[in-house]
């Protein structure tokens, strides 16, 4: 086990290791943090996790294939607003009446 947990440690050492994040995406419900949550099966994203109460999404990735600005635009693809853009329009309006946020 000591030695798996060292080979990894090096390995993301070497490769520059993952970036986390958080930030605000507007949003209501448990179906909100679905469709947010399944926005982001993106290349370079390795999790991503919504909270429904707090509206904060924190999410982790390889800086070396996204970036922060890529994730916050496919969150907005899907018709969600969030800190770094405002959701899709059309997108936002195909949202189950239960997921639509106050927009700003």
């Amino acid at each position: 086990l000591f030695q798996f947990l060292f080979f990894r440690l090096f390995i993301q050492s070497i490769a520059g290791g993952d970036q986390t994040e958080t930030f605000k995406v507007w949003g209501n419900c448990g179906m909100c943090k679905k469709t947010i949550e399944k926005s982001l099966r993106i290349e370079g994203v390795k999790k991503a996790t919504w909270d429904v109460k707090s509206k904060q999404l924190t999410v982790s990735f390889n800086p070396k294939k996204t970036d922060l600005k890529k994730i916050q635009h496919a969150i907005c693809g899907a018709g969600y607003d969030n800190d770094g853009c405002k959701g899709n329009d059309e997108a936002y309006n195909k949202l189950h009446s239960c997921c639509k946020y106050e927009r700003k």
